[in-house]
């Protein structure tokens, strides 16, 4: 896979550096796109994670979701995701932190949930391998380290009429905090899916 190069605002390069991630998601994330070694902590949605994951995967990175049993793949191809490109762990059992470590190795983006479950240890581990690899370690909940937080709220459904209609999308506010070019809070309001 080739990345193109991408600049900041102040010239610093992320060539090879970044996967491609949405343009609305680009106004909340301190980089250009989702950058390599990073850990961003999901909550709130998981179509905020089919989000994340689109525009990578579609451009040829490969993705990993540990500990959601009940996701849809036709839901995530609808959401834009390229599920050939996708590898589910739906029940990772008491090997949460061993099944993300090795799939770290070999995936661009790696999205899990049962992050309670891990030690300190653990998440200090799991940090410094992604950073290591350049993973873009994606938990779904709490994470202490996170380079950056994004959680779904002020959720607006579309589509229905006055009692009839189906649901065609909603509107949701991306609120983004996090540590070091991360810090000042930012918010966007999107259409999920795309």
């Amino acid at each position: 896979m080739s990345l193109a190069r991408v600049s900041t605002a102040s010239g610093e390069e992320f060539a090879g550096r970044v996967l491609p991630v949405r343009t609305e998601l680009r106004e909340v994330l301190p980089w250009p796109g989702l950058r390599r070694g990073a850990t961003i902590a999901l909550r709130g949605s998981t179509s905020l994670l089919f989000a994340v994951l689109a525009s990578a995967t579609a451009e040829g990175s490969w993705a990993a979701v540990v500990g959601l049993p009940g996701l849809s793949v036709l839901a995530a191809a609808e959401a834009g995701i390229a599920v050939q490109r996708l590898a589910l762990v739906p029940r990772p059992g008491t090997q949460l932190g061993e099944v993300v470590a090795a799939l770290a190795d070999g995936i661009d983006l790696v999205a899990f949930t049962g992050t309670a479950t891990l030690g300190t240890a653990q998440v200090r581990k799991l940090s410094a391998r992604v950073r290591q690899r350049g993973t873009v370690l994606l938990p779904l909940g709490p994470w202490p380290s996170a380079d950056v937080h994004l959680r779904c709220a002020n959720t607006r459904w579309h589509g229905t009429g006055a009692g009839d209609g189906h649901l065609t999308h909603r509107e949701v506010d991306i609120h983004a905090t996090g540590r070091g070019s991360a810090a000042r809070p930012r918010s966007v309001r999107v259409c999920l899916p795309g």
